[in-house]
């Protein structure tokens, strides 16, 4: 078997993760809220509630909506990941209802990043 090289993970880094971060099917949004024990007595449940309920008030069928557990940033918890097709991940933190309804509204359907809340860009 051949060695790997470093380009060669990069390679089936960037694959897996486009393959993955965004299903088939037509989403061109995928909604993460981070529910781990930690998130969860944060408020998770509420963000979670926040955004489904936002995205009823939509006609929309291209947006995931989906949980996680612990993200392993306790201290910044309620936490969600907002991913648009063909842009990095965006992690909002420290979250209540006005905000991720803000999220939803701007970033999920306008594509406007909130960076008022956004803690990091990319993925881990």
């Amino acid at each position: 078997m051949a060695k790997l090289k470093i380009s060669d993970l990069a390679k089936i880094k960037d694959r897996v993760h486009q393959d993955t971060s965004l299903r088939e099917g037509g989403a061109q949004v995928k909604i993460t809220v981070h529910m781990g024990t930690c998130g969860i007595a944060s408020g998770a449940r509420t963000i979670l509630n926040t955004v489904m309920d936002a995205l009823g008030e939509t006609e929309r069928t291209d947006i995931i909506v989906t949980t996680s557990g612990c993200a392993g940033l306790c201290s910044h918890e309620p936490m969600l990941t907002l991913e648009r097709l063909g842009e990095e991940p965006i992690k909002y933190a420290k979250l209540d209802e006005a905000k991720a309804r803000q999220i939803f509204m701007r970033h999920a359907l306008e594509g406007e990043v909130q960076t008022d809340w956004a803690l990091a860009k990319g993925t881990e």
